[in-house]
């Protein structure tokens, strides 16, 4: 139970519409970079608990 492909087109086009060509691409470069430091964070936690879970 998914989005789907025509989902996915549809909020790309509302995108698209609401924000500009010329805003979309800022705007998925910062949702990436948000993304990618969360993925890290996420990351460091766990190897965190790992490391704490060894010591003991």
């Amino acid at each position: 139970m998914g989005i789907g492909m025509p989902g996915l087109i549809l909020i790309l086009v509302i995108a698209l519409i609401i924000f500009g060509p010329k805003k979309l691409p800022e705007i998925g470069r910062a949702m990436g970079q948000t993304l990618k430091e969360f993925k890290n964070s996420t990351k460091d936690l766990t190897n965190d608990e790992d490391a704490s879970k060894d010591k003991k």
